[in-house]
């Protein structure tokens, strides 16, 4: 059983942790940088350890400060909620070593599902449709060019250990693929440390469409539905809805069998995301897996909407040696949900991130409406990390009441 959790996080999502650990009488301790010393998340945890200087590289990921936290703090298990750390195999590892339960998949698996190379070849072998392309050997510029000519532009090159569009390029036309090579491997080569390249078929206005896994050490895996998350600024989701509009019942069946196969293929355990591109229309719409998201995601309240479960909750359950909650009959879909973020960002400006005090801040409430965030008015929206100040979930019984309601509340 875990009686105290360390939650490594910061922000809205380590306050959401925190709530849930108190639900289910658990423990929670909380990190804090010099930057976030009288945030709310530290506040509302039972405990709180400073863990560095404001800089993330010196704070949240810092493996060897997070971890000796946990153990002077005398925790049971680690929750590494989203970003930072939540997706580094060594992390992972590092709790295990340490005698700490990392709420998540083990390491192997977000080793696996870190590479899309590996991925890709994970999910083609269990019968999961991927987006046709190539990874050539050969990962000189010659080699990619050569595996660019036999997928056909337009096409993309992809980063290997890429995320949020890092280290990706369209190609359109092949006299400019060595520059696009050179490009995406330089970005994927700082962004990551490594400059392995793929390249796929480009599909033409995609959609994005992910799909919430649980599973547990038993075996058992059951899905939570789908989002649609097409709603994209620099390839960052701004706004996500539950159940996708695009989806018919045949193809939502579809899909949500490939994530569990997806699941099953990595035996995978904890909560998770299925990715996939949505090409076409109707029940003939053709999907591609993407890539596996070996964590809980931002937009997990909209799941949690429609759905009626709590994720979280379930998460800790699952570290703990419990099976996943819920038979996959017990879920179905409950009217609509959209999940909007709000940034400290300037539209005037090209949507560039803004720092400052927040001088007025006033959260919506009311039916059907949920607000996830860290802060309070006074605090201030720094520079060392995201620029997003809150979520704001809604829920009604159809997708234009839900839609209406978003206004509303934003």
């Amino acid at each position: 059983m875990i009686g105290r959790i360390l939650v490594a996080n910061r922000g809205e999502i380590a306050v959401r942790i925190i709530r849930a650990c108190r639900e289910a009488g658990v423990e929670s301790v909380a990190v804090f940088s010099d930057a976030d010393a009288s945030a709310r998340h530290v506040a509302l945890a039972d405990s709180a350890v400073r863990i560095g200087a404001a800089p993330a590289r010196d704070s949240y990921l810092n493996i060897a400060a997070i971890v000796d936290a946990a153990r002077a703090a005398q925790a049971d298990a680690v929750h590494p909620g989203y970003g930072f750390l939540s997706e580094r195999a060594a992390f992972a590892d590092a709790c295990a070593s340490a005698g700490l339960t990392f709420v998540g998949p083990p390491a192997d698996v977000i080793e696996r599902m870190g590479s899309k190379i590996a991925a890709r070849e994970t999910m083609r072998a269990a019968g999961v449709p991927v987006v046709p392309g190539e990874t050539p050997a050969d990962q000189s510029e010659d080699g990619v060019c050569a595996a660019l000519r036999r997928v056909g532009v337009p096409a993309l090159i992809k980063a290997s250990a890429g995320g949020g569009g890092k280290g990706m390029r369209t190609v359109i036309d092949e006299a400019r693929a060595r520059e696009a090579i050179a490009a995406a491997r330089r970005e994927s080569q700082n962004a990551f440390g490594d400059g392995t390249l793929y390249v796929e078929r480009l599909i033409e206005e995609p959609r994005h469409v992910e799909v919430q896994i649980c599973g547990d050490a038993r075996g058992n895996v059951v899905h939570l539905l789908e989002r649609e998350c097409s709603l994209q600024r620099r390839h960052q989701k701004v706004i996500e809805e539950s159940p996708s509009p695009a989806l018919t019942p045949a193809v939502r069946a579809r899909l949500c069998e490939a994530a569990v196969a997806a699941a099953r293929a990595v035996r995978y355990q904890n909560a998770g995301t299925v990715e996939f591109l949505l090409e076409g229309h109707g029940d003939t719409a053709q999907f591609y897996f993407l890539e596996m998201n070996t964590r809980l995601q931002v937009e997990h309240p909209v799941t949690e909407a429609i759905a009626g479960v709590d994720i979280v909750r379930a998460q800790l359950a699952i570290a703990g040696g419990a099976p996943v909650p819920w038979t996959q009959d017990a879920i179905s879909a409950r009217g609509h949900a959209f999940e909007c973020r709000v940034y400290a960002e300037d539209p005037s400006r090209g949507f560039l991130p803004q720092a400052g005090p927040l001088v007025l801040y006033r959260e919506p409430s009311g039916p059907g409406v949920r607000v996830d965030s860290g802060v309070a008015e006074g605090d201030v929206i720094g520079v060392d990390y995201d620029p997003m100040i809150a979520k704001v979930t809604v829920h009604a019984e159809t997708r234009e009441f839900a839609r209406r309601r978003a206004l509303t509340a934003l």
